[in-house]
């Protein structure tokens, strides 16, 4: 553990000694990243999904706001959109401005959330993002999570619906718009994932503000418990046809990453825990003070051997530096 810790120190010193070039660095690969994903999954306009294009542009949002980021991948899907069908594009677009609102209003800063939560249900582990934004985030984070998961289904559903919607004909506009339409506000799985995510990220904001030792490790166990039931509830009742082995899996996946995260973020020592009382001339004030669990690098001693010979013909001695 002592290693650890010593690397955990490490990082974090060299980050904050080099982080006006590892935020750029970071924010480029997710934008990259991103785009790609957009690009595989979707690829109707050949002229966005050259590599030179996304480069540059991946490159622009590293030296931008996270929600520039958001932003260009919206754009993007809907080129392809665009490309692929009108009607799709333009219902695809209304939802992304309600979305975009949304978020503004309550979460503005969980950028990060948005466009991690696509890329975390192709990675089949969309369950770590509610229980860490539960321990970093406020229970507004809530509405990060829920765009990101719709994001993730608008996306899904045009992708599996791609032959259905292209065999209908120019004469079928408000067929194409009814088809996609109630495609997504029907989609049951979707409104399922929404409950669990948003009930998760509560429950776990509650509990690790508790004054109780270990409260971010019961609040991540409740949360991993509290998602598993309510998707198993949801799968009971709408018959959504989830795979109890895979969420099983990928909760306890999404366990031991947010393990890594408690780490960094929050690593005390509750063995040293003090409560401090004091006052002031209207209140009495109770204190729970729990250090981190910090541990200094250790300082490496070099020990230089002259060979030489003194002029007295006596080696010389060792030096300690």
């Amino acid at each position: 553990m002592t290693t650890l810790l010593v690397i955990k120190q490490m990082l974090m010193m060299i980050y904050s000694k080099y982080e006006v070039y590892i935020t750029p660095l970071l924010k480029f690969l997710l934008a990259l990243v991103t785009l790609l994903l957009i690009n595989s999954r979707l690829g109707y306009m050949e002229s966005v999904t050259r590599m030179t294009v996304v480069l540059i542009v991946a490159l622009m949002c590293s030296f931008m706001p996270m929600n520039f980021i958001v932003l260009m991948g919206a754009v993007f899907v809907l080129l392809h959109l665009y490309a692929f069908s009108l009607e799709c594009a333009a219902i695809v677009g209304a939802g992304f401005l309600l979305l975009f609102l949304l978020y503004l209003r309550f979460s503005p800063k969980d950028t990060l959330v948005v466009v991690l939560m696509p890329i975390c249900f192709l990675l089949r582990i969309p369950y770590v993002l509610p229980i860490a934004m539960g321990l970093v985030g406020t229970p507004a984070s809530a509405v990060s999570v829920v765009c990101g998961v719709i994001v993730y289904y608008i996306l899904h559903y045009v992708t599996q619906n791609a032959t259905a919607i292209a065999a209908m004909t120019d004469e079928e506009t408000a067929a194409k718009f009814r088809f996609i339409i109630d495609g997504l506000l029907k989609n049951r799985e979707m409104v399922v994932m929404i409950a669990a995510f948003a009930i998760t990220v509560i429950i776990v904001y509650l509990l690790r503000r508790l004054s109780m030792d270990y409260a971010w490790t019961i609040a991540m166990i409740a949360g991993a418990v509290v998602n598993i039931m309510v998707l198993l509830v949801g799968d009971l009742i709408f018959d959504i046809n989830l795979s109890l082995l895979s969420v099983i899996l990928g909760t306890i996946l999404s366990f031991l990453i947010v393990l890594v995260l408690q780490f960094f973020v929050f690593y005390v020592d509750y063995s040293r825990t003090e409560k401090v009382q004091f006052e002031d001339d209207e209140y009495y004030y109770y204190v729970k003070a729990v250090p981190k669990v910090t541990v200094a690098r250790p300082d490496k001693k070099v020990k230089h051997i002259n060979s030489a010979r003194t002029s007295s013909g006596k080696a010389a001695r060792p030096t300690n530096h």
